[in-house]
């Protein structure tokens, strides 16, 4: 990680164009990760649930990640990183139909010394939007690396 990634604290980039949600890409989703709820699959039995029609899995707010470029973030972290965990705050469900736009900040950098020696934490937040300008989930990426 970049020693300077403190500077970009609470700034928010956009990551690309806006995607729009369909049936079919909530159902390619959930075949490729197995998930065969009704709810985000049959229409009718979704029309029946809690929210009156097909809402895509929670896991598919991650899938969104896969859409943004890396050549801004890839600077915050020069020699790789860490993935040392996510926290995923669902807001609203993704309804197809939905157009998702993405943006990300660093929302927070500490340190923290271990029995290696002193390691550097950065959180990404990514939220994501609807058409609305509706926030419908937040995802927190802690990314860990060695402080040299």
């Amino acid at each position: 990680m970049s020693d300077d990634v403190g500077t970009l604290l609470a700034r928010r980039f956009n990551v690309g164009e806006p995607v729009t949600v369909t049936v079919e890409r909530i159902a390619e989703f959930c075949k490729s990760v197995g998930e065969n709820n009704p709810l985000f699959l049959d229409p009718v039995a979704a029309a029946a649930g809690p929210y009156g029609g097909i809402v895509a899995p929670p896991a598919y707010a991650e899938s969104f990640r896969r859409t943004a470029p890396y050549n801004e973030e890839g600077t915050w972290f020069p020699r790789g990183g860490l993935m040392a965990g996510i926290d995923i705050e669902f807001l609203q469900p993704i309804r197809p139909g939905d157009t998702i736009s993405t943006t990300i900040e660093v929302k927070e950098t500490y340190e923290k010394t271990g029995r290696t020696g002193t390691m550097l934490f950065t959180i990404i937040r990514s939220t994501l939007m609807n058409q609305k300008n509706e926030a419908v989930a937040h995802i927190d990426r802690r990314m860990m690396n060695r402080k040299r």
